[in-house]
């Protein structure tokens, strides 16, 4: 049994005993014991300390979605921060660089991203408290983020393209792939595409991306062709671009999606894992290698920070190189 429980079992005890003396004391321990094991006691104090922590983690939240933060981004950070106040328990203007170091540690096991987002979630929330002036000091400021393995982008080949649109067996499939292709965009953002949202004389529609940021997305010819096939074939009144096969009709969700696209990879026979997310490895290699600008390229994907689409730059001048030792005459 957890201290607070057996406090609480103790004063309990006495209690009953001063208003009846002549009652048997260790039968009636024995059976409180038995109904106070299956519950979680804890001191009134320790309750209030997390619930001011809770509190700080409702301002922050609140404050962050003024600032225009997605939907999707406030529920990680509310994932993530709710995770740390149920292990810390602590009020929030008591936490230490080493309770966050501790806890951290927790995660010691888990791949370095993992670590790095609960951190940069931490940052986040400790920066904000001390700037609104509600803690005087940011625990986690001495903290620094553990250090990334850099992975090159895993991007699809011409060829493995090529092969992953001929083995698409529905029309969905295939605008589904072309689709994702063509724009470059993220998951999140085609999941949440309605019909009315495609600008079909321009070839464009409009996205919304990390921070709630919008930006121009493009369409290819093959693209257009085949969702124009897609949507021709639709009978129902369901506003989303890419919807359920079956009744009721309903947008099609991100794991729904992110399912769609595994399928068609195994029945291209590709021995890597394709995700939609390759789709965009694979938009930003081959349209770097095919000589775009750059500048152009990280607009196009939405990348706030030069260096993330420079990823994709590296890949390019790797494969340079390749053909470069593959067909020069020595």
């Amino acid at each position: 049994m957890q201290a607070a429980g057996e406090f609480m079992l103790s004063q309990i005890l006495r209690v009953v005993f001063d208003l009846c003396p002549q009652i048997n004391i260790t039968e009636v321990k024995t059976k409180l014991s038995e109904i106070i094991t299956g519950f979680c006691i804890k001191k009134a104090d320790e309750q209030t300390d997390h619930q001011d922590l809770l509190d700080k983690i409702e301002l922050f939240l609140s404050g962050k979605q003024l600032e225009g933060l997605s939907k999707v981004t406030l529920d990680g950070y509310e994932m993530h921060l709710r995770i740390f106040a149920d292990h810390v328990k602590k009020r929030a203007d008591s936490i230490t660089t080493a309770d966050i170091r501790v806890y951290l540690g927790r995660f010691k096991d888990q791949k370095i991203t993992t670590i790095s987002t609960k951190l940069s979630v931490l940052k986040s929330f400790f920066s904000w408290l001390t700037s609104e002036e509600i803690i005087q000091r940011d625990p986690t400021m001495k903290i620094k983020p553990p250090k990334k393995e850099k992975r090159l982008p895993k991007a699809l080949t011409i060829e493995e393209f090529e092969m992953l649109r001929e083995s698409c067996m529905t029309i969905r499939q295939r605008a589904m792939v072309e689709v994702f292709y063509a724009t470059g965009g993220r998951l999140s953002e085609i999941q949440a595409l309605d019909r009315n949202s495609i600008d079909w004389q321009n070839s464009s529609t409009r996205v919304v991306g990390k921070g709630n940021k919008e930006r121009e997305v493009y369409f290819s010819f093959k693209a257009m062709y085949h969702l124009k096939k897609y949507l021709m074939t639709r009978l129902d009144d369901e506003s989303a671009l890419f919807i359920t096969e079956r009744k009721p009709y309903r947008r099609l969700s991100k794991r729904g999606i992110q399912r769609e696209i595994g399928i068609i990879a195994e029945q291209a026979g590709l021995q890597k894992r394709v995700t939609p997310h390759t789709m965009r490895h694979t938009f930003a290699t081959l349209t770097l290698n095919n000589g775009a600008d750059i500048a152009v390229v990280q607009q196009l994907l939405g990348h706030e920070d030069p260096a993330t689409t420079q990823i994709y730059a590296q890949v390019s001048e790797s494969r340079k190189r390749e053909q470069h030792k593959k067909y020069l005459v020595q």
